[in-house]
């Protein structure tokens, strides 16, 4: 058994990843307060980053000054009181002498490539007096041979403490237990073994405990922070820790203060602020990557959740664990296109299509609104009726064209009398397509693909021979989202300005294939000049 169990808290620092670290000077004074009550023996308050400008309100800050300074009102400590620096975001000059401060530690966060660097510079820190702890980030990262290469550079200058730092939520109990034994047999038996979890994978607290019963003489010290607040999917509960420890190992922590700070403090930010448990970061642990890549295939709006964990799947691993975008837009690219032979069925649709008038509808709310007009222009000229990803109601439409994966999986079963058009990144489900067209259709001349679906099928009705065009649903954004579409349960993009551009970009595609063909809007638009 260990020869002493620290719990720390760290949520004003890695809770601060959720709220950008503007606490307000009540919660974070109101947090520090309760939690130095309660017995926690650690309590991490913030970061410290030259690049930040002081403000009271925030546990992240630019000196080590700043962040004494934002706690100048809480009660005196009782509890070790530790600040974070990512290596590389903070010089040796912006960090005063620990006598200067109220920060007793600093706790140093790195990656793999940086570790050399990163000792030197925390011996640094250590020359001005304050306990140092080294944080292995992204521990996975780390083969045996980086883990020895550690040890033998960290017993050099003997820290306070070493931590096994699971970024990323990746680690069953197996691993983490690899790698606290090569931490336990090499390193100096003064130097303490800490754990950091996440909770992508519901493991963050079991993971914990299991750690606290390993045999080992070390001091050991488990992180946890309020409610699990933090990054990505959260971190272990300091509430379950804390009751753990109580209940197995002796401590007497008070928990009811350590509840009465998620009461009042942390319960009012999580109700703005959501974090915990996510299929999203499910799914980047379990492909072991960057969460950003979820993020940013997501933001496509074409693909399911099955598609992105499958380009997830294909992720080099020299590329998993730091975010590129060049590396994963290749592969979305690559996805997309596939390999289909579609010259039949373009040639099919053409001798269906060519000379004929054709009605796009679009999702946009118009459809319902002005549903009386489309279908008297129906009646009339007769054209041929498509949809775009959705099925309009009280509409008959001949064809329905399907990009987006995540709104196929939303439709109804499709009338076999309605013909499908598909591109050929969308899976069926079911029955197969009657038409697949090849994504190598949606690369412009200069090899740029298109991603706006608007765009896309008027330049397949132009391969089609089509001359004629007629729009309805193609309303534009606004700024009330959900006034834009028919469907209520479509996504709605948060970022205004990034559709304001879309609206102009849009407006400008029409004016181009105007020059081509006919297009007119039988509904209101913020597309047309």
């Amino acid at each position: 058994m260990a020869k002493k169990i620290s719990l720390l808290d760290c949520t004003l620092r890695d809770g601060g990843y959720v709220n950008n670290w503007n606490f307000g000077n009540r919660t974070l004074t109101s947090v520090f307060n309760r939690l130095n009550e309660s017995g926690v023996e650690i309590i991490e308050v913030g970061f410290l980053d030259e690049r930040q400008p002081f403000n009271i309100d925030r546990t992240i800050q630019p000196d080590a000054k700043g962040l004494s300074s934002a706690f100048s009102k809480t009660s005196e400590k009782k509890s070790m009181v530790l600040a974070m620096i990512d290596y590389g975001t903070c010089g040796i000059d912006y960090v005063q002498p620990k006598d200067e401060t109220r920060i007793d530690g600093i706790r140093l966060i790195f990656k793999k490539e940086n570790m050399h660097n990163a000792v030197a510079f925390g011996k640094k820190i250590m020359s001005k007096g304050y306990k140092l702890f080294l944080q292995m980030v992204s521990i996975t990262s780390y083969d045996d041979k980086d883990v020895v290469e550690f040890c033998e550079a960290v017993n050099a200058i003997k820290p306070y403490g070493v931590a096994i730092v699971d970024t990323y939520g990746l680690m069953h109990k197996e691993q983490m237990f690899h790698y606290f034994e090569m931490l336990d047999k090499r390193l100096d038996g003064s130097i303490a073994v800490g754990y950091h979890s996440h909770n992508n994978f519901q493991l963050a607290y079991s993971n914990t405990i299991e750690m606290l019963n390993l045999k080992t003489e070390r001091d050991l010290i488990v992180d946890g922070t309020l409610y699990g607040m933090g990054k990505s999917a959260g971190n272990a509960p300091t509430e379950l820790l804390a009751m753990h420890l109580n209940d197995n190992y002796g401590k007497g922590y008070d928990v009811g203060l350590i509840l009465e700070a998620i009461d009042a403090d942390i319960l009012p930010i999580y109700k703005k602020y959501y974090w915990g448990y996510g299929l999203h970061f499910y799914i980047s642990s379990k492909n072991e990557c960057h969460p950003t890549y979820v993020e940013y295939l997501s933001n496509k709006k074409t693909l399911s959740i099955k598609a992105i964990d499958t380009i997830l799947g294909k992720i080099s691993p020299e590329h998993k664990l730091k975010f590129n975008k060049e590396h994963i837009e290749g592969l979305y690219r690559n996805y997309l296109l596939g390999t289909v032979s579609d010259a039949a069925q373009i040639k099919a649709l053409s001798n269906e299509l060519k000379g004929k008038k054709v009605l796009l509808i679009g999702t946009g709310a118009s459809v319902s609104e002005d549903i009386k007009r489309i279908k008297a222009y129906i009646t009339k000229e007769r054209p041929a009726v498509m949809s775009v990803n959705f099925i309009p109601e009280g509409i008959k439409v001949d064809y329905i064209f399907i990009r987006s994966a995540k709104r196929y999986g939303l439709m109804p079963n499709i009338d076999p009398k309605i013909k499908t058009i598909a591109t050929s990144n969308i899976t069926p489900i079911g029955e197969p397509f009657d038409y697949v067209i090849g994504y190598d259709r949606l690369i412009t001349e200069t090899g740029e693909m298109l991603d706006n679906t608007l765009e896309i099928i008027l330049n397949l009705l132009k391969t089609f021979g089509v001359d004629s065009v007629s729009l309805a649903g193609f309303d534009g954004f606004k700024e009330d989202m959900r006034a834009n579409y028919v469907d209520k349960t479509f996504d709605l993009h948060s970022d205004f300005e990034y559709l304001l551009k879309l609206n102009e970009t849009h407006a400008e595609k029409i004016k181009e294939f105007r020059k081509e063909m006919k297009i007119e809007f039988l509904t209101r638009s913020l597309y047309e000049g």
